[in-house]
């Protein structure tokens, strides 16, 4: 976790808990220094419960400082998009949480782009979670030893209908069985419906999604 700001974020910070923007900026700017290809990802900061049982419902996290005040909305899956400001860096601003923050993990998080359309072609998919894991190895020297089995696709609530379908070559298509489980295998918060698709020795078809995912995770073990 994000170790407790000092200084001139804590006096803005009095209507809740909060953590350091300087040290979310430095581990969010690694991805964005990051030179290998990255094409087919993206990166979120995202707000994470630290076990079973801790609810996101009502979580609001902001950006407070001296001349900087925004309110950093969070997806279901507790992730928002992270504004690097260099006034905010400057002024030692904190990111302000409305809950205990020994609750949670804060910390950067990388997913596959999704597409608007839902259509993945299957070689796209494995050159995703090539990136991905191109980019874990960049940050965690233990990655070097694991490699890309597959993705896997997150979508809000119960009742949803993730519709996720294989479609090969021949136009054939046989569709992917849906779980509750969580978006991110490190991930305690397991209230989605996930579909794993797990790559085959051909590259070649594609995945279709009946409905948008909420995200797509390279599944690397």
């Amino acid at each position: 976790m994000l170790l407790l700001a000092a200084g001139s974020g804590a006096a803005r910070a009095e209507a809740g808990e909060w953590v350091s923007y300087r040290d979310a900026y430095r581990a969010m700017v690694v991805f964005e220094k990051y030179g290998k290809p990255k094409n087919y990802l993206q990166n979120h900061y995202q707000v994470m419960p630290r076990e079973k049982g801790v609810s996101l419902q009502g979580v609001q996290l902001s950006l407070q400082g001296k001349t900087v005040q925004i309110n950093l909305a969070l997806d279901p899956e507790g992730r928002t998009v992270f504004p690097l400001l260099k006034a905010a860096y400057d002024e030692n601003a904190a990111l302000v949480v409305n809950r205990k923050v020994s609750q949670f993990v804060f910390r950067p998080r990388v997913s596959i782009v999704v597409q608007a359309d839902g259509v993945y072609e299957v070689a796209e998919l494995r050159a995703a979670c090539e990136q991905a894991l191109a980019f874990q190895r960049h940050v965690d020297a233990a990655a070097r030893s694991r490699k890309c089995v597959g993705v896997r696709f997150a979508f809000a609530g119960m009742d949803v209908d993730p519709g996720v379908r294989v479609r090969g070559a021949d136009k054939a298509e046989a569709l992917l069985p849906a779980v509750e489980g969580a978006a991110f295998a490190d991930d305690p918060n397991a209230q989605f419906r996930v579909v794993n698709y797990r790559f085959a020795d051909a590259d070649r078809g594609q995945v279709v999604t009946k409905n948008v995912p909420l995200s797509i995770a390279a599944l690397i073990e």
